[in-house]
């Protein structure tokens, strides 16, 4: 059974500049702050690279470049088309000029009990004018711990931290002359960017207020359409049945990417509310208790707000728990005749769960990559120090996929499509037979 509600009240506690932050997901499932368990800080001695403090703002009237994207025919989708849907005199009734009539989920209802009261779009306020800046400078205010999407695209790497993030939820952004979207769902933990053209149409993002299958709902300023962040698919509207071409994102530390990127970018606080107004966790105890905000069947044989580093790089869908990253820190694997090696590493704090981000238990980070270089497939093995070695060379590699050492040094390994996600969300979008073992 999908669960699809309104968040507009956690939305409310994410965009309060300056006020205490409310647990809303710990609330819904009947936790609180008091009941978490203690977290322990810890002190990390990381030397960052100095550099030129430079905050820098994309160009976000373009001129873009038109011709990427996707290319979509909504006359060949396969979509649900009712030609006089029996709407709901009060939906029809709503400010949203969303096309009902297609869909590709079954039962639109689910979406009509999460809009019962006024409009909650972008109550929770998505970034449309990003601002970065150098490492030099984010390191003034981000611990090393600190957590944050990685995107890598364009000979670009920029970093958005979740302290930031999680209370945008969504980042319209450009990255070289590509227009951008970057997501975050702190109820799925979920990190993923897409490119956000659609037709040679530049979309603008914003958060619907709506959940499915406890995950983000995005919807687009053009025609309303309602799209599933973790598929990037656009389940409802004129857009329905499209599909965003995903950007592989990771989710890594301020210190993994400032150490790997020292000419890279970081998203400033002045993007939005001021540094002053994040660090703060609004998802209180959320990762530590023992349900999800969320009303579907989760298979049991992991537990379902433990991680996974989840692969749905073109056909390939695979999945790996942390708990076994954590025993074997590099897998080597196959999958349907395709290699991917996946390294984890660090100690990335947990951003769901302390009430400072920056004091989260430590989860590490979980990186795929494609291990082909030059038209040779390299192995690894973890050197014990958060490096690993390919077996062919004995060349070291970071977290990143960077080599640092050796016949490879300089090299970057291609980043497969992937997210650290929790278990429940997974297996509701990707099935849990994807489970590597």
């Amino acid at each position: 059974m999908t669960l699809l509600v309104s968040i507009v009240l956690i939305a409310t506690a994410c965009s309060s500049a300056g006020g205490d932050p409310v647990s809303a997901a710990a609330t819904e499932a009947g936790e609180t702050a008091d009941d978490a368990a203690p977290t322990t800080t810890t002190t990390t001695t990381t030397t960052l690279p100095t550099g030129p403090a430079t905050t820098f703002v994309p160009p976000l009237g373009g001129p873009f470049d038109l011709t990427g994207g996707i290319e979509f025919d909504a006359a060949t989708a396969d979509v649900i088309v009712d030609d006089d849907p029996d709407l709901p005199e009060t939906l029809a009734q709503l400010p949203w000029p969303t096309d009902w009539t297609r869909r590709t989920v079954e039962d639109w209802n689910e979406f009509f009990r999460g809009l019962r009261q006024a409009d909650p779009r972008d109550a929770i306020r998505p970034l449309d004018r990003p601002v970065f800046e150098s490492p030099t400078l984010a390191a003034q205010w981000l611990s090393p711990r600190e957590p944050g999407a990685l995107v890598q695209f364009g000979g670009e790497a920029r970093f958005y931290p979740l302290s930031i993030i999680a209370k945008h939820e969504v980042v319209n952004d450009v990255i070289g002359d590509v227009p951008v979207v970057v997501t975050f769902c702190p109820l799925c933990n979920t990190a993923i960017s897409f490119d956000r053209r659609v037709n040679g149409e530049v979309l603008r993002f914003g958060v619907s207020g709506l959940l499915r299958k406890s995950d983000l709902v995005m919807w687009d300023s053009s025609t309303t359409s309602l799209w599933q962040q973790i598929t990037g698919e656009a389940v409802v509207g004129d857009f329905a049945g499209a599909e965003l071409d995903s950007i592989p994102t990771s989710l890594v530390s301020f210190s993994q990417f400032a150490e790997n990127f020292p000419d890279g970018r970081s998203l400033a606080g002045e993007s939005g509310f001021g540094r002053g107004a994040y660090g703060r966790n609004s998802y209180v105890g959320y990762s530590s208790s023992s349900r999800p905000f969320y009303n579907g069947e989760i298979d049991e044989r992991l537990p379902a707000l433990s991680r996974v580093v989840g692969i749905t790089d073109d056909d390939t869908v695979a999945s790996y728990a942390f708990d076994r990253l954590t025993d074997e820190v590099v897998v080597n694997d196959v999958i349907d005749g395709r290699p991917v090696v996946v390294f984890l590493a660090g100690d990335t704090a947990d951003a769901l769960d302390a009430e400072f981000v920056s004091t989260g238990e430590a989860v590490g980070s979980g990186v795929a990559h494609d291990p082909v270089v030059d038209g040779r497939t390299l192995t690894f093995t973890a050197t014990g120090d958060d490096s690993f070695v390919d077996d062919q060379t004995g060349s070291t590699w970071s977290i990143v996929g960077l080599a640092t050492e050796g016949e490879f040094a300089g090299t970057q390994l291609e980043p497969i499509e992937h997210r650290n996600e929790f278990w429940f969300a997974w297996q509701a979008f990707f099935g849990p037979d994807s489970l590597r073992e």
